[in-house]
């Protein structure tokens, strides 16, 4: 992991597309802004593991289902 320490204003660039901004720090918190093409996704880590969860969910099949399908 890489470690950068920013200040209030500052930006560091991922790429040549995409830029994060720190717009502002207070207590244990930090909000930044981010600026990238549309076509990235961008989701808070916590946001992004429960998407992965339900995609996981959404793929699990009955075998029981398919047999019935086969069968007919």
């Amino acid at each position: 992991m890489l470690i950068i320490t920013r200040k209030k204003g500052e930006s560091l660039m991922i790429g040549d597309d995409i830029e994060i901004t720190i717009s502002k720090i207070d207590d244990g918190s930090v909000k930044i802004g981010i600026n990238a093409p549309k076509n990235i996704s961008i989701l808070r880590k916590e946001l992004y593991e429960e998407v992965m969860e339900e995609n996981k969910q959404a793929i699990k099949i009955d075998m029981n289902l398919l047999k019935n399908i086969k069968k007919r």
